[in-house]
């Protein structure tokens, strides 16, 4: 059942195609929901009509809506069967301008149906090299789904999540991630309101607007929307 989108500022919005966006990421703790749930207001922000698909069995961005009474209060929707995960991005596709589906951890089905689906695919990393050798199988999962499409479809680029600038493995990591092959966007810091947002069910937008975090999310978003 496809629920109303999130909307904003509609007589402002900009005119684009249709788009649909994967968070995904095979290892837990990068801050897929996070991106996926920051990323969706920067969009209704925009002007563009957005909805959020939690496919996450745990349903953290779901939970995270259900805190508050924000924008993701009003755009996200649960996925119980992760089967009908691109049929149903498919079908949320032609209601509104973006889709947002935030995948979960390990879980490589899920990640590839996700990549069937999508236009885009973001693709977090955080500065260990755990989660370098997990961004690898997320990254061939994409590999494989665009050589299945027999497309151009999805594009791929990295995230750098969760990064401290005091760190040695944070300064390093976009320098990593570009030796993988794909493009690196802007990178999200491991900030202590992005925490406190969502325990109060909002957005860092919405929670703290003047905040290095939510300028953070806003070049992502912009970098994403070039992308479009």
């Amino acid at each position: 059942m496809i629920g109303p989108p999130c909307l904003e500022q509609r007589n402002s919005r900009i005119v684009l195609s249709m788009a649909i966006i994967a968070v995904a990421g095979r290892k837990g703790g990068v801050g897929k929901s996070t991106i996926a749930g920051n990323l969706v207001a920067e969009f209704v922000s925009m002007g563009r009509s957005v909805m959020a698909l939690d496919a996450d069995p745990q349903h953290s961005l779901a939970t995270w809506a259900e805190q508050g009474d924000g924008v993701l209060s009003r755009c996200v929707e649960r996925v119980t069967d992760t089967r009908t995960l691109r049929a149903g991005a498919r079908a949320a596709e032609k209601h509104v301008d973006l889709v947002v589906i935030d995948t979960p951890p390990g879980s490589p089905d899920t990640t590839y149906q996700a990549a069937m689906a999508a236009d885009l695919m973001l693709l977090p990393c955080g500065p260990s090299p755990l989660d370098l050798f997990a961004l690898k199988e997320a990254l061939s999962l994409s590999l494989k789904a665009r050589a299945e499409r027999r497309s151009k479809k999805p594009r791929m680029r990295f995230v750098p999540s969760r990064v401290l600038l005091s760190s040695n493995l944070s300064r390093g990591l976009a320098s990593s991630l570009k030796d993988m092959g794909k493009k690196v966007l802007p990178a999200i810091g491991q900030r202590v309101v992005v925490a406190e947002s969502v325990a109060s069910g909002l957005t860092v937008s919405e929670y703290a607007p003047e905040s290095p975090a939510h300028e953070e999310f806003r070049k992502l978003a912009k970098a994403v929307q070039k992308l479009l």
